[in-house]
């Protein structure tokens, strides 16, 4: 694995965004090594708890606009449907559900797609610098792919991030109960590694039954439902902007994101 790196040790797997010099920005190549590194700790019964983390300054600048993979030749609303129900919506829903206790270790910028990362997982450990964005209205379009907003942060903040643009701090995101924990950018590491082992000593069958209940409860409160109508509502932004013109309205976000790099 190129953009991916992996690693077991003390029954915690470790799955590191290895992009830096793009911001750990997500192309296919990454989306699709990430996949395989969640299901290789799926699977791995020496693994009880995996963690996920971003070489580099930021922990993810989102979907890479410039890998050019979607954006050749002619676009169809088809093709756009069909990446992304399978690389944003599919992969993130399947994370989400592995049986195991997942910690995402976040650090700097968290941009759009990177809520497609962090959002999955159980617990979310943050720097004190870490900025969560959903900028996506920008482009036209009313959020990303994996609408956990509402369920992340309540109706009211959720329209604010999304209206505004603006980036939510560690520290709002912690009142709101999105994020556990914020703690100093170089305890970060340390600080959810040991917050792994504290979970990897308990009973693997207990620790599956208690995530399998809270996420069926979110499933009963609507969360599956919701997700699976507003990725389709998602679609339609795109459906917008092909009948407008194409796709020059991911420049602007495309420069947003430059900077952070």
């Amino acid at each position: 694995m190129s953009t991916i790196l992996y690693e077991v040790s003390d029954k915690i797997a470790t799955i590191t965004l290895n992009r830096p010099e793009v911001a750990n920005a997500q192309n296919k190549e990454l989306l699709d090594e990430l996949d395989a590194a969640w299901t290789r700790a799926a699977e791995d019964d020496e693994v009880a708890v995996i963690v996920l983390r971003g070489e580099g300054k930021h922990f993810s600048a989102g979907h890479d606009l410039k890998s050019g993979e979607k954006w050749q030749g002619k676009i169809t609303l088809e093709d756009i449907y069909r990446n992304e129900s399978r690389r944003y919506l599919e992969y993130s829903l399947r994370w989400r559900n592995v049986p195991k206790p997942s910690i995402a270790a976040v650090q700097g910028r968290c941009i759009a797609g990177g809520l497609l990362l962090v959002w999955p997982c159980d617990l979310i450990v943050a720097s004190e610098d870490a900025l969560f964005s959903d900028p996506v209205v920008t482009m036209g379009i009313g959020g990303v792919e994996y609408h956990g907003h509402t369920w992340e942060l309540g109706a009211r903040k959720a329209k604010e991030i999304l209206f505004t643009g603006r980036p939510l701090t560690a520290e709002e995101a912690e009142k709101v109960g999105m994020v556990n924990k914020v703690v100093p950018r170089d305890e970060l590491d340390s600080a959810t590694r040991e917050l792994a082992a504290s979970i990897a000593v308990m009973p693997p069958f207990a620790l599956r039954q208690a995530k399998r209940a809270v996420n069926q409860t979110l499933d009963v409160q609507g969360f599956y439902a919701a997700i699976q109508s507003v990725f389709d509502t998602h679609q339609t932004g795109h459906g917008h902007a092909l009948s407008v013109g194409g796709w020059p309205v991911l420049v602007k976000l495309d420069e947003m994101k430059t900077k952070v790099q």
